[in-house]
């Protein structure tokens, strides 16, 4: 069994969270969803630090960041799928 890169909990998230340290540009992810422990791979397209979010879909400007099954903000520069998902290119809704 191999240890998981990326964990997704719900299946409507659109970003999932880096759970292993070092995480380089170019690794063949093991992401596991949560909700179901179903598993798909994924390549990452950028050195991404543990606890930091991966984008599982391209995502445009404008676009909801889904985790948990929640909105946790809006994109605001546009994210391909497998790119690194911080406050670079999400904000919160809040304010």
């Amino acid at each position: 069994m191999s240890i998981p890169h990326l964990l997704v909990h719900d299946k409507q998230d659109n970003v999932g969270v880096v759970v292993v340290e070092g995480l380089t540009a170019g690794t063949k992810m093991l992401c596991v969803v949560t909700e179901d422990n179903s598993d798909f791979t994924l390549r990452v397209n950028d050195d991404v630090p543990i606890g930091h979010k991966v984008a599982l879909s391209d995502l445009k400007d404008g676009d909801t960041a889904i985790k948990y099954g929640q909105d946790i903000g809006r994109i605001v520069a546009s994210v391909t799928k497998g790119s690194h998902v911080h406050t670079h290119n999400l904000k919160t809704k809040r304010w």
